[in-house]
Order: structure tokens, then sequence, then C-alpha cells
């Protein structure tokens, strides 16, 4: 049997430097510089704007040099949350989470920061959030950041068809997510080859959903 020590030590160990490639090119998760996401849908109850930004910043966490995805959710079309996301591929394929600064807002004002968290920051180490060669039932954890962040996600296909305001897209990845820390609520999230993400809905403890209906690049 191993100890969660030891797990922690040996996935820290994974985290090679020299393992890692400067882009994130996975097809069902492709980060390239300069593109921005657009996704509507409902967030709390309120109609809700998600803008999603490959920024050209890098971060270096562990050694690895991260890249920054800049997200922003307007609820109402007022600013609810603000959240920096870093991620990294491997030479694998997968895509790697190192973590996220997050900031939620009321009127204008910053309310809580919780759910941040950085690998190699009080016992926190990345997860894996794409995998290269994803297989129907695959399971997989997300964030290691004990009770701040311990997100889990499984394969539940890779034959999807699915249609949202941008376009129809075949051959569709669904996963499942969920966390121990909230143990009521379950969300699928789909995922098109050469775009990425394109939806997500909870199915259980909640009534959150977006869908993609705009992509930009500069």
């Amino acid at each position: 049997m191993h100890t969660i020590e030891a797990l922690e030590d040996r996935r820290l160990l994974a985290v090679d430097p020299a393992n890692f490639v400067s882009l994130v090119s996975n097809p069902f998760m492709p980060l390239l510089p300069g593109t921005t996401t657009v996704f509507k849908g409902v967030q709390d109850g309120k109609p809700a704007i998600d803008i999603s930004t490959v920024t050209r910043q890098s971060k270096q966490i562990l050694g690895v040099n991260v890249t920054v995805v800049h997200d922003r959710v307007y609820l109402n079309k007022k600013l609810a949350e603000d959240t920096r996301d870093w991620y990294a591929q491997d030479k694998q394929g997968n895509v790697w989470y190192f973590g996220e600064d997050t900031r939620e807002f009321t009127n204008g004002q910053v309310t809580s920061t919780e759910g941040s968290w950085e690998s190699g920051v009080n016992g926190a180490l990345p997860g894996i959030i794409m995998e290269a060669h994803p297989k129907k039932g695959d399971a997989y954890q997300q964030e290691f950041a004990g009770d701040t962040a311990s997100d889990r996600a499984k394969v539940l296909s890779l034959r999807q068809t699915m249609s949202v305001p941008f376009a129809t897209f075949t051959h569709v990845l669904e996963t499942k997510e969920f966390t121990p820390l909230e143990p009521g609520v379950v969300e699928h999230k789909f995922f098109a080859k050469g775009i990425g993400f394109i939806k997500s809905v909870v199915v259980k403890g909640g009534t959150e959903e977006f869908h993609l209906v705009a992509i930009r690049y500069s």
C-alpha cells in the first residue's frame, strides 16, 4: 500500500521541466496564444457570458513555463469572476493543470479568492486536465490541492455529436467532472478536436450551462 505522502513525492518527481513543451497543442485542448473563446449560458440562475483568452504571458511553476489563460465570467453583464489558469503540455501530449489565481466580485469589489491554488505551494501538485489519448472509462485527477481544489474527471464518450451556436461537431469528447469537496455536484463537459471546450452542463446539483458562441484570433 502506498501512503499519500509517497504518492505525492512520486507525482512531484514526475514534474520534469525537460519533459514539457512550449505550446499546448493537444487536439482536444489547443491553447494558441491570442485565441479568445466566448461562451453564453446560465450560472446561479442568471444570464452569463464567459470570455476565455489564451494570453501570450507565461509563468514558471516548479520549473515549468506554463501558459496563462485569462477567464472572465459576467453575470447580468457584471464581472463576477476573474481567473488566470496555468497549463502546460508534456512531450507525450498530456495537458497538466498547475493551478489558478481566481477572484470573485460583487458590485465591482473582490469578495473571495477561494479556489486559488498553485502547484508547489502548501503541498499542492499539478494534475492532468486533458489526456493525450483519452479512452472511454479513463479516470484521472485534475487538481491536487487538498481541501482547496480536488477536481476529478472520467471519460464518458468520444463519439458524441454536439450542436452549439458556433457550429455542429462530431466525434466529440464527453467527460464527467466532480469533486469530493462538492459531493452533490456533477458536470458534463464536451470537447471538439481542433477547437477544445465547446459546452458544459451541470447535470446534478445546479443549473449551470455554457455553450460556445464565438472564437476570435488576434
